[in-house]
């Protein structure tokens, strides 16, 4: 008995070494294939010289021996705009790879798109050549690639925490900078920022209809005390702000860049037609040392959507807002603060963040005059025809406190469709309103704010509000629903 256990352990043993040794050995079988966790890589978007996001693809030995990979190379050579890292081997050839049986290798893709004055994406293309026991396989490599404006910090400005990297729209003072609108591709190319881009003093920044302005992360533009931002979109053609990052994992991620920040002492300030998205603060418009100083942003026909923090964030300041979208934000989708003077006509505000672990708890619009020192005067602090409305429970916080005001002066609140309610005072007037209704929109969750047929919305609004300004408002955001004709809905849709 003990001899067969013996003969049958000196057989188990025979056995795990010859399977051991038969893995070790070398395949050179010309039949030999490897297998890839995908045959092609596609790369988006990607801006001249600015690179990418890296890519992977697995590189699989289902043989039952270990190969050997005589060359991994790129079919353009040194002269291709993609580089390989090669299980932690960088270069565009890297040879003699061996995969043990039953496998597997990483190979890192990156892709550096190189200057033209073509102003349509332009398409690069190559593949990852793998040469084993004299056969040979590939994986295709394709990107798309547009050439742009870059605008890199050429100075920056020290505060207690670090550096604030920045450069401006120009050398000269005094200047007016026009972005897009020329017959010229280059001036109708992409406007990469890095850093802040500062519209200094005395200088104003036009930029025309379909422009396109990508940030890098933690990039904003200022608009600093008596500069001026002027953005003339057009239905269907709006002036776009993003960041700069084109793969499809990050159309919808918040957070990507800082904010448009406007600052005191011009009265010419103003969006139109913009989608402004995926940043930290959509559009900050506060004083930054002065409150003596004329304060004025005029915004209409615009979204501003899917930030990490607030969508449209005010400190005593004078805002003018039609036809807009505030949508999906962590936090405040509007948040009014130190008082000031707000118009807000026919502006849909919609809270139904769902991303980064859902909304931070704070009501979709925020209306307050208190600094936490100090109550500052409110001048006019009107909404009517609008819709504020979100996930939560209440999502309209108004916090007026009275030492400025006489009641009933100033502020109201009037044919509106609200989640929530207002407060009873007589600081606040309220008239005409729609509490808890049903908005009944297409698909908050997708950015769609339309409203359906039975939106309580529908047939909500006071034409006589809006008359002096139809021709702004005289139809909706999308262009297709008038208001010339009563009944007209709230919110920016009709």
């Amino acid at each position: 008995m003990t001899r067969i256990i013996a003969l049958i352990f000196i057989t188990i043993c025979l056995s795990i070494s010859f399977v051991s040794c038969k893995k070790d050995k070398l395949l050179t079988d010309p039949s030999a294939r490897l297998s890839f966790s995908q045959d092609s890589i596609l790369f988006d978007t990607v801006f001249t010289t600015i690179g990418s996001t890296t890519r992977n693809i697995r590189v699989i030995n289902n043989n039952n021996q270990k190969i050997n990979i005589s060359s991994i190379r790129l079919e353009n050579g040194q002269s291709s705009n993609f580089f390989l890292n090669v299980d932690g081997t960088p270069g565009r050839l890297v040879e003699d790879v061996e995969i043990l049986a039953k496998d597997s290798i990483y190979i890192f893709v990156q892709v550096n798109v190189n200057p033209t004055s073509a102003l349509s994406p332009l398409i690069i293309q190559d593949k990852i050549l793998f040469d084993v026991n004299g056969n040979q396989q590939s994986v295709e490599l394709e990107a798309w690639g547009q050439d742009a404006h870059y605008h890199f910090p050429t100075t920056a400005i020290q505060y207690k925490d670090g550096y604030l990297p920045y450069s401006t729209v120009s050398a000269n003072t005094n200047t007016t900078v026009i972005w897009g609108g020329g017959t010229g591709a280059s001036d109708n190319k992409p406007h990469v920022v890095y850093g802040w881009l500062v519209v200094d003093s005395t200088q104003k920044l036009v930029i025309n209809a379909g422009v396109k302005v990508y940030f890098h992360q933690n990039a904003g533009l200022w608009v600093y005390r008596y500069g001026t931002l002027q953005v003339n979109g057009t239905q269907g053609n709006e002036v776009v702000f993003q960041g700069d990052r084109r793969e499809a994992d990050y159309a919808d991620m918040p957070g990507q860049w800082d904010r448009i920040w406007i600052n005191e002492g011009h009265t010419d300030n103003y969006i139109n037609y913009a989608i402004i998205k995926n940043n930290f603060i959509g559009v900050q418009a506060s004083i930054l040392s002065n409150p003596n100083q004329p304060t004025k942003l005029k915004l209409t026909n615009t979204i501003i959507k899917n930030c990490s923090k607030w969508g449209l964030f005010t400190q005593y300041f004078s805002v003018w807002s039609g036809n807009n979208v505030i949508a999906n934000c962590k936090e405040y989708c509007a948040a009014i603060t130190m008082g000031g003077n707000c118009t807000f006509l026919q502006t849909t505000f919609a809270n139904y963040y769902n991303q980064d672990g859902g909304r931070g708890g704070q009501p979709c619009v925020y209306v307050g005059n208190n600094d936490g020192t100090q109550d500052w005067p409110i001048d006019s602090m009107f909404f009517a025809n609008s819709i504020i409305d979100g996930s939560q429970g209440g999502e309209l916080e108004m916090a007026i406190e009275s030492s400025t005001l006489s009641p009933g002066q100033l502020c109201k609140v009037t044919n509106c469709l609200i989640k929530g309610s207002i407060p009873t005072t007589t600081l606040i007037t309220n008239t005409n309103n729609v509490f808890n209704g049903n908005p009944n929109f297409s698909n908050p969750s997708g950015y769609d704010f339309k409203i359906g047929g039975i939106s309580a919305a529908k047939g909500l609004g006071d034409q006589t509000v809006i008359s002096p300004y139809l021709l702004i408002l005289g139809s909706d955001l999308s262009g297709t629903g008038s208001r010339l004709i009563p009944p007209i809905s709230a919110g920016a849709y009709q």
